[in-house]
């Protein structure tokens, strides 16, 4: 019995490797190509839109950073945002914790 058990698995060895030899790779591919549809293009956008959203900022709009702390920019250099979170009081944030500008849609 046991050898019969043998023999069955050698046929059903020998019948998969007369498969396609490139499945593995088309395989491979179609992997590939899911995640770059589902993962990695919806964050290249994201992120390509929040780089705008970043450079287009000026002084007097309303913004939320990702901390959730609203403001209103007062001043813009380079790197660094000062916000007026309330009347007198004015802090400095990186340009890239900006998350949100009131009145656009933000996703």
């Amino acid at each position: 019995m046991v050898s019969t058990a043998f023999a069955m698995a050698a046929n059903g060895g020998a019948a998969q490797s007369q498969q396609n030899p490139y499945s593995g790779i088309i395989m491979l591919v179609i992997m590939f190509a899911i995640f770059y549809f589902l993962l990695i293009r919806p964050q290249q956008k994201r992120a390509k839109k929040h780089r705008e959203l970043v450079e287009n900022l000026k002084v007097g709009d309303q913004v939320t950073t990702a901390g959730g702390i609203h403001g209103k920019i007062s001043a813009v250099a380079d790197d660094v945002i000062t916000l007026e979170i309330a009347q007198g009081v004015k802090v400095k944030f990186n340009r890239s914790s900006i998350v949100g500008v009131a009145g656009q849609g933000n996703d």
